[in-house]
């Protein structure tokens, strides 16, 4: 086992750190503490090791970076409609930068920061400890924020931790925004890979990607993954019943959950990867990239739309303006805590 830190470059007159961690066992992930970012991601396969996120060679790439690739977003992951919010009587105006609406913590988002950084060992895990106070008013958001970010490598597991408290009430909803690939981060589309989410129902959403309010069964439509299924059987189905683009939607997760009943499970039948998802969060993202901006990643590769899969364990999208989703607004002096492991296997 063994923890490197290496120079990535300088943004902004601040030094950028790359930490590698290598559990000995075949997986390794490297971490910057620009924007939290997993830069790569190498997991054992059946013909050996393979980078299976999405990411660029160098600093350049992740600060002209439009798709979040590989970041923490946050205060708020994913979309606030107009970007507004009442709370406590007072009206709140956040950024508007996905149209009229407010996506993933706005133009200066938890992706765009530097972040105090260590890396150490606890027994047979090696971590990475990101920290960063969000100032008051940052992306229109009210309240100092003090957020910590801790990724958790062992023998076959990677976990996320993202603690946070405030000294005034806010909304928050920090999420980890890798693209995964199991195949290789370059070996195109996410096609053949096989999915199964954990989850009766959707958040039902409109011609914007708010949701409406309403929570509809998926059971039916295009939007079942209760049954593990191909990402082509699934965008089949789609276009047959008449909709547009692929999948961006939030699906309601069930509980409890544990490693035999996970909140997601992803398999790539080439390789034999298969990558487990367990998380305190009430709902998971799933992003397929189709309308991902094509571009060069790592290694020269092409990324085009389908080139990677996100499954962003998150609270609902727009939690702030309806009462009866999960609660949004961490209360002063309260403590956030949201946690995601990731675990690998090989067939």
């Amino acid at each position: 086992m063994s923890i490197e830190c290496r120079n990535f470059g300088s943004s902004e007159g601040t030094d950028v750190h790359e930490y590698t961690l290598d559990n000995a066992k075949g997986i390794q992930v490297h971490i910057l503490d620009y924007g939290c970012i997993i830069t790569q991601l190498h997991l054992p396969g059946r013909q050996g090791s393979a980078d299976v996120v999405l990411g660029f060679d160098n600093l350049k790439g992740y600060l002209k970076n439009t798709g979040y690739i590989g970041a923490v977003v946050g205060r708020y992951g994913n979309r606030i409609a107009d970007g507004r919010y009442i709370l406590n009587g007072n009206r709140y105006q956040l950024d508007q930068n996905d149209g009229l609406n407010h996506l993933h913590g706005g133009f200066s988002g938890f992706d765009r920061q530097h972040y105090q950084s260590e890396a150490y060992r606890e027994a047979d895990t090696l971590c990475v400890r990101l920290h960063r106070v969000s100032p008051h008013l940052e992306g229109g958001y009210p309240g100092n924020l003090d957020v910590t970010i801790i990724y958790r490598l062992d023998r076959n597991s990677l976990t996320f931790e993202a603690h946070a408290t405030t000294d005034m009430a806010t909304p928050v909803n920090i999420v980890q925004h890798s693209y995964f690939n199991l195949a290789g981060h370059g070996s195109g589309s996410i096609g053949n890979h096989r999915l199964q989410i954990n989850s009766d129902s959707r958040t039902e959403t409109d011609e914007r990607l708010i949701p409406t309010g309403q929570i509809v069964p998926v059971a039916g439509t295009p939007y079942d993954f209760r049954d593990i299924d191909t990402m082509a059987n699934r965008h089949k189905a789609l276009s047959e019943a008449g909709i547009a683009g692929g999948f961006d939607c939030n699906y309601v997760l069930n509980t409890p959950m544990s490693e035999q009943n996970p909140a997601a499970i992803l398999h790539d039948p080439a390789s034999g990867r298969t990558m487990k998802i367990i998380t305190n969060q009430p709902g998971l993202q799933l992003y397929d990239s189709s309308s991902l901006a094509p571009q060069h990643g790592k290694g020269g590769q092409s990324y085009t739309p389908g080139a990677g899969l996100c499954l962003e364990t998150q609270n609902f999208p727009d939690a702030v303006n309806h009462d009866h989703f999960p609660e949004a607004i961490l209360p002063a002096e309260k403590q956030y805590k949201a946690t995601t492991s990731y675990l690998f296997s090989v067939d």
